[in-house]
């Protein structure tokens, strides 16, 4: 128990916390703000901003929202294999760094079953140990990936007896893009996985047909395993009815990481430009292209980039990464979304909840049994999802177009009604809400079992 008087104390494990440029960020930023609003003190355990340098980036502007009251310890640890600086390679990495990788990968999983993290577990341990010494916690929340975390968790479970929380997002055990068993539950991570689980206050995962999956494993587990969605960011909406030029050209739009195949990109430009040529609204459209594309050495420098770049000649824009505050503006000069996307039924994505937001038709780019397709089902301005087919996208191209010319205030009014649901704010602060109050049916839980017979009623109710 914290001192009377003194606010409670949240060990947060999030790696990917602002400013790393990852999607989770939003989520882990909203979690911790959360916490701090319920009267909670909040430090989180993240990795240097340099680190995130040499992967997927930074976005400083993400910080402007962490509540001021968040301490955030940064950890001195980087992924060997996104190091691009060739005077630092050994000898045996510079020549023949396809082996190197693998014997890499194969070292870090000594420490802990998990490729490229699995070496930071005693990093990890050490330093949820320091926070708790320097300021004891009254419970640690651990984001996932990566999966390391978890071992840092039970490190402090089992020397501090501190209870725990999960938030696994997608899931650990369940390849959530290929929609099968990543692992089974004799193996080294399925040990790890229900060890974990069994003793955590909640699971948090990010939609229904995870939570259904790990409720079918773990049955006994059934009340522990939480939907928390991910939600939009209120202030990521253009939160106006939007007025198409088509003279000028209707704009449609991509934001987000850009982590599809590029098989699938291709598709999807294939669409465009045949779209364009059936359909004079969209004759003189424009398509742009907004997010991270790779990393380490390979970002924007790889194949999907070589496909922008030759996209052009159909008015196909990449415009780089956006930073957070940047993506209301950007949102508003748009005429409609595009939401490509990987995986089918257990995969969501936070970005479909934006999208949403925007009062904008969105075209769908992804699998038709795809849980996006449950969360934009009856939105008004959803184009439907067709698969990934040059023919269904193209006249989804066609029907957005149309929809943005013509549709009325009305129509955008349910579109953002619809929307409204899932502001991140609105579901994490019931998730916090929730997992607080977990956390203290546990302590008086174990309070009762530690009190003499004497001050119980057969029961347990304390007299």
């Amino acid at each position: 128990m914290s001192p009377e008087g003194s606010r409670p104390h949240l060990i947060y494990l999030a790696i990917g916390f602002p400013p790393a440029a990852k999607s989770c960020a939003y989520r882990m930023r909203e979690t911790a703000n959360q916490f701090c609003n319920a009267g909670w003190d909040v430090t989180v355990i993240t990795i240097a901003q340099s680190s995130w340098e040499r992967d997927s980036g930074i976005d400083l502007s993400l910080l402007e929202q962490v509540d001021p009251r968040v301490d955030i310890v940064e950890l001195p640890l980087a992924r060997e294999d996104l190091e691009t600086d060739i005077r630092l390679f050994d000898e045996a990495r510079a020549l023949r760094p396809n082996a190197w990788a693998a014997e890499l990968r194969e070292r870090q999983r000594q420490d802990f079953p998990e490729p490229n993290f699995g070496g930071w577990r005693s990093a990890l341990e050490q330093a949820v140990l320091d926070v708790h010494r320097d300021k004891p916690a009254q419970m640690l929340l651990a984001s996932c990936t990566p999966y390391v975390n978890l071992a840092a968790a039970w490190k402090l479970y089992e020397e501090a007896a501190v209870p725990y929380a999960v938030d696994f997002r997608d899931g650990w055990s369940i390849d959530v893009v290929d929609g099968v068993e990543a692992f089974g539950p004799d193996s080294e991570e399925g040990r790890w996985e229900q060890k974990l689980l069994e003793n955590a206050l909640a699971l948090w995962v990010v939609n229904d047909p995870i939570a259904d999956y790990y409720r079918m494993r773990y049955p006994e587990l059934a009340d522990t395993i939480q939907v928390v969605r991910n939600g939009y960011d209120a202030d990521s909406s253009p939160g106006r009815v939007h007025t198409p030029n088509p003279e000028s050209g209707l704009v449609f739009g991509y934001l987000g990481t850009v982590n599809f195949s590029p098989a699938h990109l291709e598709t999807v430009l294939d669409a465009w430009k045949a779209a364009r040529e059936r359909e004079p609204l969209l004759a003189n459209a424009r398509f742009e292209v907004r997010g991270h594309i790779g990393a380490g050495a390979s970002r924007e420098a790889n194949r999907h980039t070589e496909l922008l770049a030759s996209a052009e000649k159909d008015n196909v824009v990449f415009g780089g990464p956006a930073a957070k505050a940047e993506v209301a503006a950007i949102y508003a000069g748009w005429d409609a979304t595009v939401l490509i996307l990987i995986g089918g039924r257990y995969v969501t994505s936070g970005k479909v909840y934006e999208y949403m937001a925007t009062g904008l038709p969105v075209v769908s780019a992804h699998a038709v049994e795809h849980d996006a397709s449950n969360v934009l089902d009856g939105h008004p301005l959803w184009t439907g999802a067709v698969g990934i087919d040059v023919e269904g996208l193209t006249e989804s191209f066609i029907k957005a177009a149309h929809m943005a010319v013509e549709t009325t205030a009305e129509q955008h009014a349910q579109a953002m009604a619809h929307a409204d649901q899932f502001t991140r704010e609105t579901i994490m602060t019931a998730a916090v809400k929730e997992l607080i109050g977990r956390h203290a049916t546990e302590l008086s839980t174990a309070d009762r079992a530690d009190m003499p017979l004497s001050q119980t009623s057969p029961q347990g109710t304390q007299l």
